[in-house]
């Protein structure tokens, strides 16, 4: 699971990079840094909740 939130964090960070690269995609940089943050939280829950239980 980690792993598979480690390569989500790396696509949105590119694809964030990207969208501030090319200015008519700058559309794409904000859904790239809102699904970064996302998925950054969702991490962070999802392993708290995993430790909590342990």
């Amino acid at each position: 699971m980690l792993t598979l939130l480690v390569i989500l964090l790396v696509a949105w960070a590119v694809l964030a990079i990207v969208g501030f690269a090319l200015e008519g995609l700058l559309w794409l940089a904000i859904i790239g840094i809102i699904l970064f943050v996302g998925t950054l939280i969702f991490g962070f829950v999802r392993r708290s909740a995993h430790h909590g239980h342990a």
